[in-house]
């Protein structure tokens, strides 16, 4: 089997595909920081040591830059990368056999206007540089902030052209199989300039149909595959009608059943077009109950069929203070993925420094998660943002059997509730959202950024590092993350840190339950 990566980020889809027998065709990534992870991993192409050492790539092809250094490129705002024809830099090859399993870095509407003026290379694409049978899939995860509802839900935003640049390209390449990953956000109405529901997944949905691919939109979580972290995504899988045909009459009844709306409302869309109202075609929810069954006997069983992982089994192995032997789940990972390249030690596991006023805070919230009470949470977060002067009585009677951390540096509970609301006053915060991670669960899905959550373990008293990150995520220890470890101010505008990469990943286990999917299909 064989792909083409579309928003290939750091490469967990990537990496979930390559681990059940896909190969790659051909990936494409806007963002320089992603890409130098994705070459180093995939390729084992240190584009770091390069820049120093003043070398072009060999495996990652810029369409077009302002710099002819590497080491300038790996800094560039992808925002300013020039047109394709206009003056800059370019190693796009004459010879187009030459991007064969290659990483493309640029704008994929720019790779698209390559693609829509060369037939000879949307031939080689479609043939997937002539390996028998064509292209079998195009996969990736067009980045949809205003889809997301953490994000200003605007219809006609800039990166809402994304999805239909991805359309437009598998129009170009004709794979068997388009698979898109996307935010959840995609599923929620949201109103257009004229006050009218807009329902972002359905006109995706629509766009695939027109160009002649059945649409499966389906509503998942990484959590009920194996991944270590509550990360719900929307999941819409294409198949190109005429394979459509060819696999139907092998489908199980439940299988028949899946598709019976999607036929429908692919014969609608090509006999209606953009006219067709919203309420034509529903999405499978592996979430709730009404819908597992079509997951449990089907082709979708990979999407629901594993053990929940909880945040102990992930990283409890990577602490500072008494670590635990890696469990059977690290040992699993591992294993899964060791098609990458052997590593002797783990990376990406440096820890930040944090002070003594904010180690305080993060017990503090530590207490708070293990109460697990939400108005006991609030009355705390009122005096900590200066809201209130007190804390009610339930919340100091559950807090003062617990160890606080105090200036001595020793755990140890506090005595009265006046002394408790001093030490609340002492320790202020305007941030909403910072948390503890509970032990046994999954972490929360806003884990994306340093300051998301702290540790959960009392002698922890710190944010995650990168490794802990990424074990959450389901990333393999010889999977290793380049460029910069974080990032602030205007440039969290453009920049993608080792952190960011990481939250925006696909967990390779979640793309390895996808691929088998895939490998059903085709």
């Amino acid at each position: 089997m064989n792909h083409i990566e579309l928003f290939a980020g750091c490469g967990g889809l990537s990496l979930g595909l390559k681990s059940t027998g896909f190969e790659l065709v051909m990936a494409n990534e806007l963002s320089p920081m992603a890409a130098e992870t994705f070459a180093y991993n995939f390729f084992n192409e240190d584009l770091a040591e390069k820049a120093e050492l003043k070398q072009m790539p060999e495996q990652a092809i810029w369409l077009k830059s302002r710099f002819d250094d590497l080491k300038a490129r790996l800094r560039e705002n992808p925002s300013q990368y020039p047109a394709f024809t206009s003056e800059g830099f370019s190693e796009f090859p004459n010879d187009i056999n030459n991007i064969n399993g290659k990483l493309i870095v640029g704008n994929i509407i720019e790779l698209n206007k390559i693609i829509d003026a060369s037939p000879q290379l949307q031939q080689a694409l479609q043939s997937a540089f002539s390996r028998k049978g064509g292209l079998d899939l195009v996969s990736g995860g067009p980045p949809c902030q205003s889809f997301s509802m953490a994000g200003k839900r605007e219809k006609n935003s800039d990166k809402n052209q994304l999805p239909w640049e991805f359309a437009k390209f598998v129009e170009f390449t004709q794979p068997k199989i388009a698979l898109l990953e996307n935010v959840t956000g995609i599923l929620r109405a949201f109103k257009d300039d004229n006050g009218n529901s807009f329902h972002a997944w359905y006109e995706v949905a629509k766009v695939f149909a027109s160009i002649n691919y059945i649409p499966l939109c389906l509503h998942v979580n990484a959590r009920n595959v194996g991944v270590a972290q509550n990360r719900p995504r929307f999941i819409m899988i294409g198949i190109r009608q005429d394979h459509f045909e060819l696999i139907q009459a092998n489908f199980n009844e439940t299988e028949q059943a899946l598709f019976e709306q999607s036929l429908t409302f692919f014969q609608r869309v090509n006999e209606q077009g953009e006219q067709l109202r919203f309420g034509h075609l529903n999405y499978f929810d592996s979430t709730k109950e009404v819908d597992r069954q079509f997951f449990l006997n089907s082709f979708l069983a990979p999407l629901v069929s594993d053990n929940e992982v909880s945040v102990r089994q992930a990283i409890d192995d990577l602490k500072i203070h008494q670590p635990a032997q890696p469990s059977e789940f690290i040992t699993a990972l591992n294993l899964q993925f060791n098609l990458l390249q052997p590593r002797n030690e783990i990376h990406n596991h440096e820890f930040r420094n944090n002070n003594p006023l904010v180690k305080r805070r993060f017990r503090l919230y530590q207490i708070l998660q293990t109460i697990g009470d939400r108005t006991i949470t609030q009355s705390v977060f009122k005096v900590l943002k200066g809201q209130e002067p007190e804390i009610t009585p339930e919340a100091w009677n559950a807090i003062s059997t617990h160890n606080l951390l105090h200036q001595d540096g020793k755990l140890h509970p506090i005595a009265t509730k006046l002394e408790l609301e001093q030490y609340l006053h002492a320790h202020p915060t305007k941030k909403q959202t910072q948390k503890a991670l509970i032990a046994d669960a999954p972490a929360p899905a806003a884990l994306s950024i340093p300051d998301d959550a702290c540790h959960y373990d009392e002698n922890e008293l710190r944010v995650l590092t990168v490794r802990e990150m990424a074990r959450i995520q389901s990333f393999p220890d010889n999977f290793v993350f380049r460029s910069k470890v974080t990032t602030g101010g205007q440039m969290r505008k453009f920049e993608v840190p080792q952190y960011t990469q990481v939250g925006n990943a696909v967990p390779p286990v979640l793309g390895v339950k996808l691929g088998e999917v895939i490998g059903s299909l085709l």
